[in-house]
């Protein structure tokens, strides 16, 4: 692990329909002393300020490309296409690519999904975001297919969007410089797969304030000898080490080798 936690905040990029407010979440609860800042950017310029270093780490899409970028898989979303409301499609739950036949299917070039032959009859031109396709959708020029949070991203009334089996399928990523490995790096990996505050993955928590104490006592404790805390010694042979002679310590009769014949209290006998 390379660098330091020296930094006084936390930078994290996001692609669109990422959204990373649960991990945020997490990160305030646990490093509440270290800032984080959420950076939006498009899936080009993500890659731009990843290896610029204007970002510590960032929420992509893979495939990642580049050698000098660590990522971790973190989930798959489900593919939709996002039709008008009025749309045949829009009458049942999924359908396949092959019901997208007699449609003009959009291709953005900013597509998150990763085609070998897209659906659908193409467009005469290709729209230069997913938000130009979705109005584009809206005008009635033809349908688009996305991973599910851009779809909801780029929601409106007049749209809805229905589930596309058999399609690729777009999987987000946290991504990060190989060589700026930090330990708030580290510590951010930590939360997005899961590891508890006392993982021994992460860094190791500071000692409790009862373990500085106990700590503390150790040393303290006095040596044999000292006033008050040395060892007790054997009672010498015949002295009763401090109690009564001849008291039973649990509150009996005699104690065991007292005098004999001493009487038993008890009843009194009567006379014949």
């Amino acid at each position: 692990m390379t660098g330091s936690d020296a930094s006084p905040s936390f930078r994290l990029a996001y692609v669109p329909g990422v959204t990373p407010s649960k991990w945020v979440r997490i990160w305030h609860e646990r490093l509440p002393d270290v800032p984080l800042s959420l950076v939006p950017a498009s899936p080009d310029e993500i890659y731009e300020l990843l290896r610029a270093g204007d970002v510590d780490a960032g929420f992509v899409r893979l495939p990642v490309d580049q050698d000098d970028l660590n990522a971790i898989p973190l989930y798959t979303e489900t593919t939709v296409v996002v039709v008008p409301k009025d749309h045949i499609v829009a009458a049942v739950e999924q359908i396949s690519p092959g019901d997208l036949d007699d449609d003009i299917v959009l291709h953005p070039l900013d597509d998150a999904l990763d085609w070998e032959k897209l659906p659908g009859r193409p467009a005469l031109e290709r729209p230069a975001t997913t938000a130009d396709a979705v109005e584009l959708v809206a005008a009635g020029i033809g349908v688009v297919l996305v991973p599910q949070s851009l779809a909801r991203l780029h929601h409106r009334k007049d749209l809805t969007y229905r589930t596309v089996t058999d399609t690729p399928e777009s999987r987000v990523a946290l991504a990060w410089p190989e060589d700026r490995t930090t330990d708030l790096v580290e510590d951010f990996i930590g939360i997005v797969r899961g590891r508890t505050v006392n993982s021994t993955r992460g860094r190791a928590p500071a000692p409790a304030a009862d373990q500085q104490k106990s700590k503390s006592g150790a040393k303290s404790t006095p040596r044999k000898g000292d006033a008050g805390g040395g060892a007790r010694r054997k009672p010498a042979a015949g002295k009763s080490g401090g109690r009564t002679a001849g008291k039973n310590p649990r509150g009996g009769g005699g104690a065991k080798g007292g005098p004999k014949g001493g009487a038993k209290r008890g009843k009194p006998r009567r006379n014949g």
